[in-house]
């Protein structure tokens, strides 16, 4: 114990943007140090973990039937405990193995968390005790539209308006910042996946032809879109399973994508208006003159930022890199224990 005690001195504080689709880490001094998947692939007689990240990704639709690849996080917060657990023992481990004295003594990092600002009591919970049995010295949660808006660059310890919409891959984060605090927020359980959900149901319902996430999510990224622009023309060849088994390809295009996914991009967009509509009148007079800052992997969807425009009829900005706004954001944090304590949360 006393020796553990001993290596929190030479452990680096941690930040983990513990995200549905992507794990992003922040080593204090040194930045973001990696992104990986969140995935786990295990062996499931023994409950042995076979593979973490990237590697675990690459298995998937390729294992014999002893391994399972899983997604420990659901919408965002823990789903299965233990693999949560073991996957943050990975990361915990692959931060620290160029430190001295790895090999005699535990890391003992202290530890801040990106979660979803609707989590329940018990996903507290859960979060902060994975993080402790992973290794955690101590423990410190940030919602992660808080974190998204720091990492934006957004003043939020002033006295006014900031709105940031922060779209990962199994939640929507929608909140006003003031003073270092939430005015208010929503969370909603949908983003990225259940874009991808749709997109591989349309194409069951449509073209009879089964495809994976993977697939799924290349259809999104290269002819995706949320609003009518020039992508809605372009076409791709898609391979997948036709409904007797047999390998089939189909041809695709941008405009019946764009209508297989709007019930997704709807529910965002009006979790956006309803957030509005509850915004203090001063506090709105802000976001008018400011705008709504977008970050989150979900939110470079094609056409996003000018769909919400035209919903809302406001300014629309994303963020220097979206995808690691929430990760510089609790960076930030760890960099600076009085603002830890302003704007972390039990």
């Amino acid at each position: 114990m006393f020796l553990n005690s001993i290596f929190g001195f030479f452990s680096n504080d941690v930040g983990i943007d513990l995200g549905t689709a992507n794990t992003l880490v922040f080593v204090k001094g040194k930045g973001i140090v990696f992104s990986e998947p969140s995935i786990v692939s295990i062996e499931k007689t023994t409950g042995k973990v076979i593979a973490v990240g990237e590697e675990a990704k690459a298995m998937i639709g390729k294992t014999p039937e002893n391994i399972e690849v899983v997604r420990p996080l659901k919408d965002g917060v823990i789903a299965d405990f233990d693999v949560t657990q073991e996957m943050l023992k990975y990361f915990i481990k692959k931060v620290h193995n160029n430190l001295p004295l790895t090999k005699f003594l535990k890391p003992r990092p202290r530890i801040i968390v990106g979660v979803p600002s609707g989590i329940t009591t018990v996903e507290k919970r859960a979060v902060i005790d994975a993080a402790r049995q992973a290794g955690a010295r101590d423990v410190f949660l940030i919602a992660e539209p808080m974190a998204a808006a720091i990492g934006a660059g957004l003043p939020i310890s002033a006295p006014g308006g900031n709105m940031i919409v922060d779209i990962g891959g199994g939640t929507s984060e929608i909140a006003v910042i003031s003073l270092s605090g939430l005015v208010l927020s929503t969370s909603i359980r949908i983003a990225g996946d259940e874009v991808n959900k749709a997109i591989i149901q349309h194409l069951k319902r449509s073209h009879h032809i089964l495809i994976g996430e993977q697939t799924a999510e290349r259809v999104k990224v290269q002819v995706g879109s949320a609003y009518p622009t020039e992508r809605d023309k372009e076409t791709m060849e898609i391979r997948g399973r036709d409904m007797t088994g047999m390998p089939r390809s189909v041809t695709i295009t941008g405009e019946e994508i764009r209508v297989a996914i709007e019930d997704v991009i709807t529910s965002i967009i009006n979790a956006v208006r309803n957030a509005l509509e509850r915004t203090p009148p001063e506090l709105a007079a802000d976001i008018v003159e400011r705008g709504i800052v977008l970050a989150g992997g979900g939110s470079l969807l094609y056409g996003l930022d000018l769909r919400l425009k035209e919903e809302t009829n406001l300014p629309v900005y994303y963020c220097d890199d979206p995808l690691t706004a929430v990760a510089r954001g609790i960076g930030e944090a760890l960099n600076d224990i009085e603002l830890i304590k302003r704007v972390s949360f039990q």
